[in-house]
C-alpha cells in the first residue's frame, strides 16, 4: 500500500462489498480491520480469508458507525491494535428494510438509512482526519487517505427508496468536502461509487434487474462483483493516484454512459 505494514479500516467490512475491499487491501498485504455491526461471524470469515490473501494481520471491531460514541470507540480501538491508520474506508451502509413509493416513505425508515449512511460517516471522518492529521505530526504515517463507497444512487433517482438515494447523494457531497478541507495536509479523499453490484442487499431486485441488463442497462453487460469494487480501492491504496483528491472513480460497468 505505499509503505511497510499499512493499516486500512473497512467499515461494513464483514460481507458483501466490505468483504471484497477488504480482501483486496489484504492481497496488498496490508494490516486489516474488519468493522461490523452484529455479524461477527461474518467478520471472522473476513479476516481468515484476509490472512490467506497475505494480510500481515487481520482483527474484527464491532461497532455501530451510525452511533457517534461508538464509532470514536472504533478509531480508538484501530489505533490500539494497529499502532495507526494510513487508509480508512467508509463502506458500512444499509439499504431501506422495504422499498415503499415516495410518497410512502417513513419517518422512522429516512432517519434510520441517513444515521448509518450519511450522519455517521460524517461525524467517524471527522474523528478520523483529526487523528491522520496527529498521526502525520507525530511522524507516525506519511500521506494517510480516505475512501468512501457511494452508490450511482447518488445520481439516479428511485423513487421507491428515496431515502437512500439522498443518503448517497450527500454522501457523496462529504467526500467532495473532506478532499477540499484535507488536501492541505496532505491527505488524500476519494468516491468510489458502484453500481449494480450482487450482494445481499440487491437481491430483493435481482430479477428486475437481471431483465434490464440483459435489455443492455449495463454496456459490459454483466452484474458487478464485490472484488470489483475491491479493486478500485484497491488501486487508490497503491499510491498510484498520488496526484488525485476528490475523485471520483465508477466502478458501474458504463451505467453511467450516454449512448445514442
Amino acid at each position: 500500500m505505499g509503505n511497510e505494514c499499512a493499516v486500512a479500516v473497512v467499515t461494513g467490512g464483514g460481507r458483501g462489498i466490505g468483504r471484497g475491499i477488504a480482501l483486496e487491501l489484504a492481497g496488498l498485504g496490508a494490516t486489516v480491520v474488519v468493522n461490523y455491526r452484529s455479524d461477527e461471524r461474518a467478520a471472522d470469515e473476513t479476516c481468515r480469508q484476509a490472512i490467506q490473501r497475505g494480510a500481515a494481520a487481520a482483527v474484527a471491531i464491532r461497532a455501530d458507525v451510525a452511533d457517534l460514541d461508538e464509532g470514536r470507540r472504533l478509531v480508538a480501538e484501530s489505533l490500539a491494535v494497529a499502532g495507526r491508520i494510513d487508509l480508512w474506508v467508509n463502506n458500512a451502509g444499509v439499504a431501506p428494510e422495504t422499498r415503499l413509493d415516495l410518497l410512502e416513505t417513513t419517518q422512522a425508515s429516512w432517519d434510520r438509512v441517513l444515521a448509518i449512511n450519511l450522519r455517521g460517516p460524517f461525524f467517524l471522518t471527522q474523528t478520523v482526519a483529526r487523528t491522520m492529521i496527529e498521526q502525520q505530526a507525530a511522524g507516525i504515517a506519511k500521506a494517510p487517505q480516505i475512501i468512501f463507497i457511494t452508490s450511482v444512487s447518488s445520481r439516479y433517482a428511485s423513487v421507491n427508496r428515496g431515502e437512500y438515494c439522498v443518503s448517497k447523494a450527500g454522501l457523496s457531497m462529504v467526500a467532495q468536502l473532506f478532499a477540499a478541507r484535507l488536501a492541505g495536509q496532505g491527505i488524500r479523499v476519494h468516491e468510489v461509487r458502484p453500481g449494480l453490484i450482487e450482494t445481499d442487499m440487491t437481491r430483493p431486485a435481482r430479477a428486475a434487474y437481471e431483465h434490464r441488463i440483459r435489455e443492455g442497462l449495463v454496456p459490459l453487460a454483466r452484474w458487478g462483483t464485490p472484488e470489483d469494487v475491491g479493486r478500485a480501492v484497491a488501486a487508490i491504496a497503491s499510491n498510484s493516484l498520488v496526484y488525485s483528491t476528490g475523485s471520483v472513480i465508477d466502478v458501474d460497468g458504463g451505467l453511467g454512459l450516454r449512448i445514442l
